[in-house]
């Protein structure tokens, strides 16, 4: 079983939803089910409303799944195994302020060597414990050997004791951390693999640790994917990169096939640029993935986003753009040598349908060739509704030309008319009006 497990406090970014693809694909190959786990522990981060927003994004990349679990459902078990932990002598009630453990974490720094908890709390008795009355945190103690693990993608990890510490695997109000959380939940939904961020590579031992003191030795497999870069500033990409978010890039007009597949194609060697993600389930290595950040680079994207929309059926893209007419879809792809997403289709389409007055310098031309498109007949071919408005009008040349492409396209450049009019020609009425 792999899980995607995402946090309902923001917008999905491209990083989780690569992770989330990643895990889709490899569930796939290994013929085994796909958990979406959210991670809601956490409630006063928590966003309403984000959970259905991430659903819905997956839905959109046709990432099937097995079951949708909510990580608060389990707080019951997370608690019940920390008490088991407890009762062990694995785990201790911890009483240290948040003042006192901001005192130490000074002390580390002026000293310059990291923050580790100082287990004051370790060695009480139970008679103490027993007879404290103060609100307490539940720490889980140190390992007393090292932790290794191998990463399918990095290699062999190997944490000491000092590295992993004993953290707090329950908050005072016994919710459970994220560490915590995550290892119980993984451990009970039998997780053979897990394929996240590397920014988690630093989780990984407590985990295992937690599982080890559980008592649960099934080894998972981990891969933790490196970061993806802005390809202009070959930094981490941010909350503050508009393209970071998924949401955005949909309200920009790229294709979710297309986002899919140049997140699959970053940092990573395919047989070819174009495809689908059904088609990368045939071929795709998780463990070829570069071990380097994946640059983002938007015109990339952008080019990619084109060759998707050249692919779709014309019916298909025409009620992407809100019609239901295979010819609009034929005409927006006359667009593509300069657009590049829907939405750009969209406004060169809105520039036709919109109402216009008259082309600047052209007024007077404007308004006769207006009123003779209003009653003029329909006409199959462009060369006989043109010849028909030279009759009615007696112009000619760039007082022809010039108001007329204005009038039926809402713009001075673009396409030649004679390309776009046998797309257009049964909506003359209403782009004219």
């Amino acid at each position: 079983m792999l899980r995607f497990a995402p946090s309902p406090t923001g917008d999905m970014h491209i990083g989780n939803l690569r992770v989330a693809i990643f895990n889709y694909i490899v569930a796939k190959q290994l013929n085994e089910g796909l958990i979406i786990r959210i991670e809601d522990t956490d409630k006063a981060r928590n966003i309403e409303g984000k959970d259905k927003e991430i659903l819905e994004i997956l839905a959109l990349f046709s990432i099937d799944y097995k079951t949708v679990f909510y990580q608060s459902e389990n707080i019951k078990y997370h608690q019940k195994m920390a008490l088991q932990l407890m009762t062990q002598k694995k785990a201790f009630a911890c009483f240290c302020s948040d003042d006192k453990l901001e005192e130490l974490k000074e002390e580390s720094i002026k000293k310059g060597i990291p923050f580790r908890y100082d287990n004051f709390c370790e060695t009480l008795s139970d008679e103490t414990v027993l007879n404290t009355n103060a609100p307490f945190t539940v720490r889980l103690k140190k390992p007393d050997h090292n932790i290794k693990f191998k990463d399918l993608l990095k290699g062999e990890f190997d944490y000491a004791p000092f590295d992993i510490d004993s953290f707090i695997i329950l908050r005072q109000d016994k919710s459970p951390t994220y560490n915590y959380a995550c290892s119980v939940d993984d451990m009970l939904m039998d997780i053979s693999m897990v394929i996240r961020g590397e920014d988690h590579i630093s989780n990984t031992p407590k985990q295992i640790h937690i599982r080890e003191s559980l008592g649960y030795t099934k080894e998972i497999k981990y891969v933790h994917l490196p970061i993806i870069l802005n390809a202009q500033t070959g930094k981490k990409m941010s909350k503050r990169d508009d393209a970071s978010s998924v949401k955005w890039l949909i309200e920009q007009g790229f294709l979710p096939s297309a986002i899919a597949n140049y997140l699959v194609l970053m940092g990573n060697k395919t047989p070819k640029e174009i495809f689908t993600l059904e088609e990368a389930i045939s071929w795709f290595d998780i463990e070829t993935i570069s071990r380097s950040g994946a640059k983002f680079d938007i015109d990339k994207l952008r080019f990619i986003n084109r060759k998707h929309i050249e692919t779709l059926d014309e019916m298909r893209l025409s009620k992407i753009l809100g019609f239901a007419d295979e010819s609009i879809g034929k005409l927006a792809k006359l667009y593509l040598e300069e657009a590049s997403t829907i939405k750009e289709i969209k406004e060169k389409l809105d520039n036709i349908f919109s109402i216009k007055t008259t082309l600047e310098g052209f007024e007077n031309e404007s308004n006769k060739i207006k009123e003779v498109l209003q009653k003029a007949p329909y006409f199959e071919e462009y060369e006989d509704l043109k010849n028909y408005i030279v009759e009615q009008t007696q112009l000619k040349g760039k007082n022809l030309f010039k108001p007329l492409r204005y009038i039926l396209t809402g713009v001075e450049n673009g396409p030649n008319i004679t390309d776009i009019y046998p797309f257009i020609k049964n909506y003359i009425g209403e782009i004219t009006r």
